[in-house]
């Protein structure tokens, strides 16, 4: 067994014109199909600005609450508890007025596994 600390704020976010967003690569892995798992905090007021999606994901918001779009840039509630999924190439972005924490899942193949 190994303990971390996932929400480090280790990066900045430059690119897209964001604001206030912070990453923290937490796992990838070629042997899993290219998966890539970041946790992502944007503090109050913050963006991270609108770009396409590299891989197909899925951006689960694990405290805080803001909002999120894709590419008709309608913005959409999203709370602790809630996702969002983008699929590859599909323009999206996400704020907040109270700030939240994220952890963003990135690869080919994701699928949701809906709720029976």
């Amino acid at each position: 067994m190994q303990i971390f600390i996932f929400d480090r704020k280790e990066w900045r976010i430059p690119q897209f014109d964001s604001i206030d967003a912070f990453a923290t690569l937490i796992a990838h892995g070629e042997h899993a199909g290219g998966v890539r798992v970041t946790c992502l905090t944007v503090e109050p007021g913050g963006v991270i600005g609108t770009h396409p999606a590299v891989g197909g994901q899925m951006f689960l918001v694990v405290s805080g609450s803001g909002w999120v779009s894709g590419p008709d840039g309608e913005r959409c509630p999203i709370q602790a508890g809630q996702g969002a999924r983008w699929d590859e190439g599909e323009v999206h972005t996400s704020g907040t007025d109270a700030g939240f924490t994220a952890i963003a899942i990135e690869g080919p193949t994701l699928e949701i596994f809906e709720e029976k």
